[in-house]
């Protein structure tokens, strides 16, 4: 358009104070501190019918994606939500239609010991997630058997709740009974009372569940070795037990 002035007619210094308007604008907003985002608690799980809906005739599939959802909702936008603080009867509904949907998987209940129960400064929701995991295992004791016998462990060195752990442990010693149980789940009880280290029980435990094959996805066998090195890298950094000095003639 003829009426339109080029940029080099303006005035050299109406030009370096549009420039230093424009810096001082960026300036303060990259200086203005960034709204903290609250994040938000886990919604209701959907029904199954819904579920099963939106899986398409792949439930497990929907089932896996659940659970990997449910793993990733602690970070929102870069702000972590201490479970403590997340909302256990929903996560529970979440990974028992996790369940309902692949009642032959072993993720829900691994992230419901291994996770979820073992939230710090919240004894009521480790107590409810245990909870959890013990009216599981009663559907397909033979398969469930590893995270009772974990809950049993947690009840026994965690909540220091002796009549819990073996009430666990009663447990398996009488509806794990399958051949493919190895003894000393079986035998929980007597370890329990012989009072193992927790560290070396959960080592056993996991260390057994990952030579059993029951767990045959990647994820949640690279999930299950991941806690084992983390146990063993403890175990490894414990002072060993100092040598009694021979008595004296």
């Amino acid at each position: 358009m003829r009426d339109e002035r080029s940029i080099a007619s303006v005035p050299a210094l109406a030009r370096a104070l549009l420039v230093l308007a424009l810096g001082l604008q960026l300036g303060w907003q990259a200086w203005q501190p960034l709204a903290k985002l609250q994040p938000q608690n886990l919604p209701p799980p959907p029904t199954l019918g819904a579920l099963r809906l939106a899986s398409f005739g792949e439930p497990l599939a929907l089932a896996k994606g659940m659970m990997i959802y449910l793993q990733a909702y602690e970070s929102q936008r870069g702000e972590i939500m201490q479970l403590r603080s997340m909302d256990y009867d929903r996560l529970q509904g979440w990974l028992l239609s996790g369940l309902k949907l692949d009642p032959l998987s072993q993720y829900p209940l691994l992230l419901a010991a291994r996770v979820y129960a073992e939230v710090q400064g919240a004894e009521p929701k480790q107590r409810a997630m245990l909870a959890f995991v013990r009216q599981q295992f009663d559907a397909d004791p033979n398969r469930r058997w590893p995270w009772l016998a974990h809950a049993a462990v947690m009840a026994r060195h965690r909540l220091k709740d002796m009549d819990l752990a073996r009430d666990y442990a009663q447990a398996l010693r009488l509806q794990a009974t399958g051949p493919d149980v190895p003894t000393w789940a079986k035998q929980m009880e007597v370890l329990l009372l012989q009072d193992m280290g927790e560290l070396e029980t959960a080592k056993i435990l996991l260390g057994a569940l990952v030579e059993s094959r029951q767990v045959r996805d990647d994820r949640e066998l690279a999930f299950l070795q991941e806690r084992l090195s983390e146990i063993e890298a403890r175990l490894a950094a414990q002072p060993a037990p100092a040598s009694a000095s021979p008595a004296k003639p």
